[in-house]
C-alpha cells in the first residue's frame, strides 16, 4: 500500500502552517513551526532561503490547497482525485461532499476520537487490526463510516503506550459534534454525517474544486 514515508515536518514547513502530522510534538516547543526564527522553520529546499519571488499565481495557490489537503488526510494523488470524482458525481455541493468523504475515512475518525495522536498513528492502529467497527475488525484506513457505526479499540490496543493519554487529551480539547466518545470504555459512535465546518480548518475546498475544474 503506497504512502508517504519521508520526514513529515518538511511537509508542514512547505505549507507554512502546522498540519499536526506528528501528534503531541506539534503542540510542543520542539515543533519547527513553533519557533520564531528557527533553523528549519522556513520552507525546505535550497532556494527557499532566497525568499518569495513575487505574488503566487492562481494556479500555484490552487495547487497548494490540493497538496495541503492530501497531506493533512494522508492521501496520495490518485486516491485524492478519485475522492473528487466521487464527490462530483454525488448530489450536493462538490466541495462539501469532498470534505465529508475525507472526514468519514476510518483513520480520520480514529484520530478525531483521540485513539491516535496523529492521523499517521491512527492509520497504523487500523492497519495493525487494533480497531473494531460494529464489533468487527476493519483494517482499511479508507473505510467510510456511516451514521450509527460504533468505533472502538480492541482490548490489546488499550495497553499501547500513549493511546490513553492521547484519548484523554483529545477529550479535553473537545470531540467533534458529529462524534461521541465513551472515554471509560474507549468507544466512539458516529452520531451524524460531518459537515464542511467539521473538516480541518486548513482545508480550502473552493480552491480544490477550481484546481480540478480548470
Amino acid at each position: 500500500m503506497a504512502r508517504y514515508t519521508g520526514p513529515v515536518c518538511r511537509l508542514c514547513r512547505r505549507e507554512g502552517m502546522k498540519l499536526f502530522l506528528k501528534g503531541r510534538r506539534c503542540y510542543s516547543p520542539k515543533c519547527p513551526l513553533g519557533r520564531e526564527r528557527g533553523l528549519r522553520s522556513g520552507p525546505p529546499g535550497l532556494h527557499a532561503a532566497m525568499g518569495p519571488r513575487g505574488r503566487e499565481k492562481d494556479y500555484a495557490l490552487r495547487l497548494r490547497a490540493k497538496q495541503r489537503a492530501k497531506r493533512i488526510y494522508g492521501v496520495l494523488e490518485r486516491q485524492f482525485q478519485q475522492y473528487f470524482e466521487e464527490a462530483s458525481r454525488q448530489k450536493g455541493v462538490t466541495g462539501e461532499v469532498l470534505a465529508q468523504l475525507l472526514e468519514r475515512r476510518l483513520d480520520n475518525v480514529v484520530y478525531r476520537l483521540g485513539f491516535g495522536a496523529s492521523r499517521r498513528m491512527a492509520r497504523q492502529l487500523v492497519l495493525h487490526r487494533h480497531i473494531l467497527v460494529n464489533n468487527r475488525i476493519v483494517n482499511v484506513p479508507s473505510y467510510q463510516v456511516k451514521v450509527g457505526d460504533v468505533v472502538e479499540l480492541r482490548e490489546r490496543a488499550r495497553k499501547i503506550p500513549g493511546v490513553l493519554e492521547s484519548t484523554e487529551a483529545a477529550y479535553a480539547r473537545g470531540i467533534p459534534a458529529w462524534l461521541s466518545l465513551d472515554l471509560e470504555n474507549l468507544r466512539g459512535q458516529v452520531k451524524a454525517l460531518p459537515t464542511l465546518a467539521d473538516a480541518d480548518p486548513a482545508l480550502d475546498v473552493r480552491m480544490i474544486v477550481e484546481f480540478y475544474s480548470r
